[in-house]
């Protein structure tokens, strides 16, 4: 595998353990109140999900002198290690390494400390996409960096909170699954549009025409889109017709929606995929 797609899978791995990680913190603040019989092999999945990510996010950052070099044996040039060091990327890096650090220390905690710390967690974990990529050099950059964080939060708080409602289906009695997913879906039901709306002028204000939308750049947006579209099909699935069957303990509406979370997390995974190729080798320019 070459220094380039070796990077690129590196950075797809790190997006789905770093979402996942700042997604499941994020749950068990808002709802780990209702979590009984899951909640603490929930946590122990969240930590050792955020330990995952720093060790990639690490090798990311190794792999960067690689990268400039073309070859493997950049990775032991002082010199281009120097430059990286003090490159925008290694702020980045080490904001999401910082963030997953506090997130870590806030499942540990059980006090009103780890709420405070999950907060400024999230925020170094997520703001740090703030600090690289196409929105850093467009006119409008602090919209768009406010459309980014906002789109960013939100993706985690979906991806986030599969792993827990899959096991929260499967572990607690019908009435606390309920509770819970009734609890998620309340403010899901708003963050989703609000999801498409900031993608949405994301991509108006990157690709700009039409035209743009058949480059390289623009055929992965739009696969990222198509991956969109199903995700909604499958959470308005799970909201309107599994979630009530869950809440009754009906076994056949259980399994169904453990299968559509297992979907849902599946494609979210390979729209970060595809998002750690975009921002790797395209450009909407």
């Amino acid at each position: 595998m070459m220094v380039d797609e070796l990077s690129a899978a590196l950075r797809a791995l790190s997006f789905v353990a770093l979402f996942q990680a700042a997604g499941m913190a994020m749950f068990l603040a808002l709802f780990g109140r209702f979590l009984l019989a899951s909640r603490a092999g929930t946590r122990r999945i969240a930590m050792g999900t955020a330990l995952i990510a720093i060790v990639l996010v690490i090798a990311q950052y190794l792999l960067e002198a690689a990268r400039m070099s073309g070859d493997f044996a950049g990775v032991m040039d002082p010199s281009l290690q120097g430059l990286v060091l003090h490159s925008s990327t290694a702020f980045a890096l080490a904001a999401r390494v910082a963030g997953l650090v506090l997130l870590v220390a806030a499942m540990r905690s059980h006090d009103t400390a780890g709420t405070a710390l999950t907060v400024l967690g999230l925020l170094l974990v997520l703001g740090a996409f703030l600090l690289v990529g196409h929105t850093t050099a467009h006119a409008e950059r602090w919209l768009l960096a406010l459309l980014l964080l906002v789109h960013l939060f939100i993706v985690a708080f979906w991806f986030g909170a599969l792993v827990p409602l899959f096991r929260a289906s499967s572990i607690e009695v019908a009435a606390t699954a309920g509770r819970v997913i009734d609890a998620f879906s309340a403010i899901a039901l708003w963050f989703v549009p609000v999801l498409f709306v900031a993608g949405a002028c994301l991509a108006l204000f990157l690709v700009k025409t039409v035209d743009g939308l058949r480059t390289d750049y623009g055929e992965l947006l739009l696969v990222k889109v198509a991956g969109f579209a199903v995700l909604l099909g499958l959470a308005s699935l799970n909201k309107w017709r599994l979630a009530p069957g869950v809440a009754r303990g009906e076994l056949r509406a259980i399994a169904h929606f453990r299968r559509s979370l297992a979907a849902e997390y599946l494609l979210i995974a390979a729209v970060l995929a595809v998002t750690a190729v975009l921002t790797s080798f395209y450009s909407p320019d």
